[in-house]
This record gives C-alpha cells, structure tokens and sequence, in this order.
C-alpha cells in the first residue's frame, strides 16, 4: 500500500472501465475476504472481469494489457463501488497501484473508506467522464491523466476538468494523512480530555484491564 507522504498531484496511465454499477463485490470478491490482514488483495481485484473461469488471464481486458502496465488511475461509469461496504476494495485497489478513481458517482461507503484511506475518488460530470473514455478509447498510447490536488484540478492532453473535495479531504491527502493520521492531530487535545475525564470519573479509568485481572484472579 502506498507510504503516506505529502503530494499535491497523481500522474500516470488511466484505464478507462466504463462500466456501470460496479459493486464492490466485482472490486474485491468474497473469497479473497479470508484473511486476517490486509495482505494480497490485490490478487483479488476485479478477479471476474480480469481471469476466465479457468483462472486464466482476459486477454481483452483493459488491466491485462501489457501498455496498461502501471495503471495509476481508473476511468470507471457512474455508481462506483456501490453495494456491500467491505474497506477491502480499496485497499486491493491501492494495493494493485491505483492512486485515484475518476467517476460521475460512487457508492456512498465506498467513497468513505476511500477517502478515509486516501485513494482519491474524484467525482466529475457524466460528460467530462464520457470524454475522458473517449479520448482514452482514441488514444493509440494509454491515457495519462493529472489530477492536481492543490487545485482540484483534471488535466490529460485535451482536456480539462474542475472537481471538488471537502476541506477535510483535501487537507488530509495534501498533509498525507488517512483517517487515523487525521485524527492523531489532535492527540494533545485528545489527552487532556481524557485526563480530565478520568478526574472527573477515575472508576471508568482501565475498567476493561481491571475487571479482566479481577476474573482472572477467581
């Protein structure tokens, strides 16, 4: 998975993948969920739409050409990851090297948990997408895309986009930051909360820990 570092752009090969509806059971498939870690998902991405029942490489999908090599951004159709909420989608996405997923819509918990673990779900207009498969489809090179996050800003050859972030967001992937990152800003604030909370209650202070040394010590 990627390192969490400080950039404002992703730059690289798009693969568009027009379609609609893909559910996050397509993303990341039930049998690659067994795992106590999150290790190796990304043998599992979009196993059905990449390898033939035999297990064997889709020579026509757009992931197993050898120009899509290093695809570090998906074109995907509207509706993006919706279905069950499984966090394992993106993180079998990052894991396979994409950094940004560029589509009209997504599913609402699945724009969450990417965002939350900074892979970049850009949401543009169905028109601007619908170019940007087009001009993908008409390139003899792949596509390569630059998503400036700074400005919220899509560039490639011939066009140009505007998208929007929340300032959470936006902060969060320019200072490098996923959820947990994010919240650990605040640890000082964090702390003297707590301590204040514990003078005001200490009997709630390490309870789990102390009744588990009680029942230990019957």
């Amino acid at each position: 998975m990627p390192e969490h570092t400080h950039r404002s752009r992703i730059d690289g090969i798009a693969a568009p993948l027009p379609i609609a509806n893909l559910d996050t059971d397509q993303i990341m498939p039930k049998q690659f969920l067994r795992g106590i870690d999150k290790a190796g998902l990304d043998r599992g991405l979009l196993w059905d739409l990449r390898f033939d029942g035999e297990g064997r490489p889709r020579a026509d999908f757009v992931l197993n050409r050898p120009a899509f090599a290093g695809t570090r951004v998906l074109i995907a159709g509207p509706n993006f990851g919706c279905g069950s909420s499984r966090e394992h989608a993106v993180w079998g996405l990052q894991q396979y090297g994409i950094e940004a997923v560029i589509a009209p819509s997504f599913g609402e918990i699945f724009y969450s948990n990417a965002m939350n673990n900074r892979l970049l779900a850009v949401m543009l207009p169905q028109s601007d997408v619908q170019a940007l498969m087009e001009e993908a489809a008409g390139s003899a090179e792949p596509l390569r895309v630059q998503i400036d996050i700074d400005q919220l800003r899509v560039r490639t050859p011939r066009h140009a986009s505007r998208f929007t972030l929340s300032d959470r967001h936006r902060t969060m992937f320019l200072e490098g930051l996923d959820m947990i990152g994010a919240s650990l800003v605040h640890r000082a604030e964090i702390a003297t909360f707590a301590e204040r909370h514990w003078a005001e209650a200490p009997w709630v202070r390490d309870l789990a820990q102390r009744t588990k040394q009680r029942l230990d010590g019957r």
